[in-house]
């Protein structure tokens, strides 16, 4: 994930897809609405195509819901599919990153600041979607600073990988 791009983050999801952006230096993530998925059909990649194209995103990061073991899932699988085909049909970078625990996470977060959910599961998604951002970003960081003086070493691996949920809820911090 390189820094100087706006990056757009998908979290899918049974009913909402939630969407997150970065600036375009790639430092700060920001909500970015949500995207109705009927239930059990396709994700809305039109949809997804146009919030991208009008959102100016130079690459996607989407979420990976693995199971308690880190396997992949039949919903991981469909996010797969869902980044190749992103990939595919724009021509920019996907990455996938761990989203174990997001929506849980941002459910948390808005009752801390003792925020009512009801009638706002699509702002619920929305942040999701902004913390696998911050994450991913942050992870970015900590790749670049480690590998600061070696050009070009930005492979498959570090824009498709996955990230550590342990990593992106802090270590239990967030």
């Amino acid at each position: 994930m390189t820094k100087l791009a706006r990056w757009l983050a998908i979290d899918l999801g049974d009913r909402r897809v939630g969407l997150a952006i970065s600036d375009p230096e790639g430092m700060i993530a920001s909500p970015a609405g949500f995207v109705e998925r009927r239930p059990g059909k396709r994700p809305p990649l039109t949809a997804l195509l146009e919030r991208a194209a009008a959102l100016e995103a130079r690459g996607f990061v989407v979420g990976l819901p693995l199971d308690q073991q880190g396997e992949d899932s039949p919903r991981a699988l469909e996010a797969r599919r869902l980044a190749e085909e992103l990939s595919k049909r724009t021509g920019l970078p996907a990455r996938m990153v761990d989203e174990r625990f997001t929506t849980a996470a941002a459910l948390q977060a808005i009752k801390a600041m003792e925020g009512s959910t009801r009638g706002r599961k699509g702002d619920v998604d929305a942040l999701a979607a902004t913390m696998l951002l911050q994450h991913a970003m942050r992870m970015a960081e900590v790749t670049a600073s480690t590998t600061e003086g070696t050009e070009g070493t930005e492979d498959t691996e570090s824009t498709r990988g996955t990230a550590n949920a342990e990593d992106r809820t802090g270590g239990g911090n967030a």
